[in-house]
C-alpha cells in the first residue's frame, strides 16, 4: 500500500471516529439528568401487593396506585393501567416485561422516542422511558412487526413490550413528564 493510500485510509478512520464520537455525545447530552431518578419516594401503599380481590378484576384500577392521571404497571401481574385525571380507567392491557424490573415507586416519564432498535436488536417504537437499573434503561415499547416473545434471559432488557395498539395508546397517553407508578 502506498504511503499516500495509507494516509488517506488513516484520514477517513479518524473522520469516521470523530463522527461516532460527536454523535455519542448528542445521544448522551440529550438525555435528561433525571432519567431514572424516582419522583419521589416510594409510599408504603405503593409497595403494597395488590389484594386477591383486585387480582380478581384486573380491570380495576390498584388503590394503591394514587390518584390522579398516571400510568400504572405492576410488576407481578405485567399489566399496565392508563388512569385519566378523575381515577376513570381509560385502558388496561397485559405486556411483556424485558429481564430487569423497575423498584416500586413513582417515576416521570424522562423521555421517548418514535422508533429505534431496542437492546433486544428487535426494531421498536413509541418508545416511553421512566427510569433505569443498573444501566438498564426501563420504559414501555411496541416492536413494529408486532410480537411480544419472552426476553432472552441471558440478556439485560429493560424494554415493557406492548401491541402495536396499546404501544399507540401509551404513546399517546405518557407524555413527558407524566407520572408511572410502579406496584408489586
Amino acid at each position: 500500500m502506498s504511503r499516500s493510500s495509507s494516509g488517506f485510509v488513516a484520514g477517513l478512520t479518524a473522520a469516521a471516529l470523530a463522527a461516532v464520537g460527536f454523535l455519542a455525545y448528542q445521544a448522551s447530552a440529550s438525555v435528561p439528568d433525571d432519567l431514572g431518578k424516582h419522583a419521589g419516594k416510594p409510599s408504603p401503599s405503593a409497595t403494597a401487593p395488590r389484594s386477591p380481590k383486585e387480582k380478581a378484576n384486573p380491570a380495576a384500577v390498584p388503590a394503591q396506585s394514587g390518584t390522579g392521571q398516571r400510568v400504572v404497571y405492576s410488576v407481578s401481574e405485567d399489566r399496565v393501567w392508563l388512569v385519566e385525571e378523575s381515577g376513570k380507567l381509560q385502558l388496561t392491557y397485559k405486556v411483556m416485561p424485558g429481564t430487569v424490573d423497575p423498584a416500586p415507586g413513582t417515576y416521570k416519564v424522562g423521555s421517548r422516542t418514535g422508533s429505534v432498535k431496542g437492546t433486544d436488536g428487535v426494531a421498536i417504537e413509541h418508545v416511553v422511558r421512566f427510569t433505569s437499573v443498573g444501566g438498564t434503561t426501563i420504559g414501555f415499547s411496541a416492536a413494529v412487526d408486532g410480537a411480544t416473545p419472552k426476553p432472552d434471559p441471558s440478556k439485560r432488557t429493560g424494554g415493557i413490550r406492548e401491541s402495536r395498539a396499546h404501544g399507540n395508546a401509551m404513546w399517546e397517553f405518557a407524555t413527558l413528564g407524566r407520572r408511572v407508578v410502579v406496584i408489586p
